[in-house]
């Protein structure tokens, strides 16, 4: 009798250990789970930093990460300003780098996020290659690129007329020509170049035999 008591006392004692050992454990993880939407809230911009050229007039849009917000209307830095939609418009006027202040609002409340903004001196730049021939049934691999412009700035390559394209065919945002052509042509495709905010309109020529 005596040895199944102390059986039992032993039994309680190793359940108040292991319990008391899980909520260790399991507190920390709750705490974590609370405070990681904190953390996601940091951030309130899906992008904060941005590549603009001297004397170049702005277009460009900055896009909350939550819905709802509108933005506080002001200045932001060397000749750049932002309206309550977002939208950053201005010709910087002179080069350097640049940490501005944005305010994004929801109703009466108010919260500041830094944007940086590069503004880099006016370089000349050109386009490397606009003529591309190609087959039918055959992958193209080719590549638009530029010539010139400031170091270190990765151009962007957008075609406002797809429809232009040949069937089978695509110019990605970074200049590169791919797909595989599916019918004989020649196509003359509109493409917008922006190096730091400073574009231009080039066509470029897609031969398929």
């Amino acid at each position: 009798m005596m040895r199944q008591w102390w059986v039992f006392l032993l039994a309680g004692l190793l359940v108040c250990v292991l319990s008391s050992a899980v909520f260790s454990l399991t507190r920390p993880m709750a705490q974590m789970s609370r405070r990681t939407p904190l953390a996601s809230a940091d951030r309130s911009l899906v992008e904060d930093t941005f590549h603009l050229t001297v004397g170049i007039e702005v277009s460009l849009r900055l896009l909350p990460v939550d819905r709802g917000l509108a933005f506080r209307p002001g200045y932001l830095a060397v000749g750049v300003k932002v309206d309550r939609h977002g939208r950053l418009y201005g010709k910087p006027h002179r080069p350097g780098r640049y940490v501005a202040p944005v305010q994004l609002c929801s109703g009466r409340s108010c919260r500041r996020h830094d944007l940086t903004l590069v503004v880099l001196a006016n370089v000349p730049w050109e386009p490397r290659e606009l003529t591309f021939p190609g087959r039918v049934g055959t992958a193209l691999d080719g590549e638009i690129g530029i010539n010139g412009g400031p170091p270190d700035v990765v151009p962007t390559f957008t075609v406002t007329d797809p429809g232009k394209l040949p069937k089978g065919v695509s110019i990605g945002p970074d200049g590169h020509v791919g797909g595989v052509p599916r019918e004989p042509g020649v196509s003359e495709v509109p493409v917008r170049i922006c190096v730091a905010g400073n574009c231009a309109g080039v066509v470029v020529r897609l031969i398929i035999v």
